[in-house]
């Protein structure tokens, strides 16, 4: 099959071994790996690719991964977080951001980094991935959290 690309704004934060990414996948429901996967799944195209509205967070630590979609959250509630973001790191002293009940972050600065410690809480009506999770994502360079979060905050534009 065919691999099926996932666009939309997308914010990373961490490594490849720990992460939490906030992101609004939006699939081309003309792909050919969603036609083959439609067709297999019988259903349209459209409705295998979804709408392309609904944010989510993945996670990952320790090789255990995860994620939860957030219906009903909008576009500038993610704006408004990645500016929280830019601010703080701005300001260059400790702090913690708020993404709703969902996503708290914790950062303190470490020479040209930040250390970030990720606080996941999955909605309770999800009971798969309803444990509350601490993920370390380690430090993280101040020059490229600032680029990622201008990226992120453009692609929302």
């Amino acid at each position: 099959m065919s691999p099926i690309a996932v666009e939309g704004p997308e914010l990373f934060l961490g490594t490849d071994a720990a992460y939490v990414a906030l992101a609004r996948p939006r699939i081309d429901p003309t792909q050919p790996g969603v036609l083959i996967a439609a067709e297999q799944a019988g259903v349209s195209p459209e409705e295998f690719a979804g709408t392309g509205d609904t944010w989510a967070v993945m996670f990952e630590a320790d090789e255990e991964g995860g994620g939860f979609e957030l219906p009903g959250a909008r576009d500038i509630e993610a704006d408004d977080f990645a500016e929280q973001l830019q601010r703080a790191l701005a300001a260059a002293e400790p702090f913690t951001a708020e993404a709703g009940n969902f996503l708290r972050l914790e950062a303190r600065p470490s020479g040209d980094a930040w250390v970030l410690t990720a606080h996941v809480t999955p909605p309770e009506e999800d009971e798969a991935e309803a444990t509350p999770r601490t993920l370390e994502l380690g430090a993280l360079p101040t020059a490229e959290l600032l680029a990622d979060l201008e990226d992120f905050r453009r692609s929302l534009a």
